[in-house]
């Protein structure tokens, strides 16, 4: 795997292919917006999706954790897709969420979609979380030092005579938007004016998620 580094704040962070960001210092994962049991919520409004994100996306989780093996988890909002959705969780389902959070410290921050976590999942939730001089929370600000979630960032890029769209993060520096993690997670294009209200100008820099590593493109270049 080849590493790609993501600094905000002058602090670096390994960005893993995978959406997540590890801040080895600290021993520190940070993963956004997992969604988890979005297929069983549309499900319940009659949109058949197959029921697989959950699975999916805690193996995807599992999968990077055995990689960095990190001392402390922070999942930055939305990790589950309704204020029900922990209920829906199957007991295979939670029995391997309990297991990546074995020697752990694991931090739910609220998000809009999952505002009140209970105290069953394990962990401890919070609104946000202050290290040194980063800041995690779900909304992006626009704040120095800021890394957040929520609005899903993807960028579409030339290559070979074609493009494709994938997630990334966002990034200038001073702060970061982070790419969804979960299965059945959309996207919002970097060039959308949302991006342009945090970061002021199209002057910064979209991290592209490929097969095995990540991608840095200017998000001038991308559409």
């Amino acid at each position: 795997m080849r590493v790609s580094r993501v600094t905000v704040a002058d602090v670096p962070f390994l960005a893993d292919f995978s959406g997540a960001l590890f801040w080895e210092e600290q021993r520190l994962l940070i993963v956004s917006d997992l969604h988890l049991e979005k297929g069983s919520s549309f499900a319940a409004r009659g949109v058949l999706l197959p029921p697989y994100d959950t699975v999916a996306t805690l193996s995807r989780l599992a999968a990077v954790i055995a990689r960095h093996d990190p001392r402390q988890v922070i999942a930055l909002g939305d990790s589950f897709h309704d204020r029900d959705a922990h209920r829906r969780l199957s007991e295979p389902d939670r029995e391997a969420l309990a297991a990546l959070q074995v020697r752990r410290n694991w931090i739910w921050i609220s998000g809009n979609h999952d505002p009140a976590l209970p105290p069953d999942l394990g962990g401890v939730v919070a609104s946000e979380v202050a290290i040194g001089p980063i800041v995690f929370r779900h909304e992006p600000t626009g704040a120095s030092g800021e890394i957040a979630g929520h609005l899903h960032p993807k960028a579409r890029v030339p290559t070979r005579g074609r493009s494709i769209e994938r997630r990334c993060f966002a990034s200038d520096g001073e702060r970061a938007v982070m790419p969804a993690f979960g299965a059945y997670t959309g996207g919002l294009s970097i060039r959308d004016v949302a991006f342009a209200r945090i970061f002021g100008s199209p002057g910064f820099m979209a991290h592209v998620l490929g097969d095995n590593r990540v991608h840095a493109f200017a998000a001038s270049r991308c559409y």
